[in-house]
């Protein structure tokens, strides 16, 4: 059974910086695409960044370039989510997810075939 578990969420001042790491398990996924999602109440979950299985492609959402960066280790069949000059807008509950069938990096939910279950993230200003 696959599981993806998600930790380093928690609460931070504006400025301030977070890493989030995710650990897969039930299987190997280094040739799967991995990427973050955030989603806060009464809003649709929104992509935040992706990587590609070798790590040579990132991808990112204009809101968060040049703060936050993406890494994977596939020995640890783990992916990191370091985030810097965290914002409020910044605070939502943040999902890795895994792209079972894709190597390339997406921006469609859609495109990813397992999920963690979530880290709150929140930056007080």
């Amino acid at each position: 059974q696959v599981q993806l578990v998600e930790s380093g969420g928690g609460l931070v001042q504006a400025g301030g910086s977070l890493r989030l790491s995710c650990a897969a398990s039930g299987r190997t996924f280094s040739t799967s695409a991995k990427g973050w999602f955030r989603q806060t109440p009464g809003k649709e979950r929104e992509f935040v960044a992706a990587i590609s299985w070798s790590g040579s492609d990132t991808y990112y959402t204009d809101s968060v370039k040049g703060r936050f960066t993406i890494s994977r280790d596939n020995v640890k069949n783990t992916v990191y989510l370091q985030m810097d000059n965290l914002q409020p807008e910044d605070t939502a509950v943040y999902y890795c997810a895994v792209a079972g069938r894709w190597g390339t990096v997406s921006r469609r939910l859609d495109e990813y075939d397992y999920w963690g279950q979530g880290t709150q993230v929140t930056v007080s200003s």
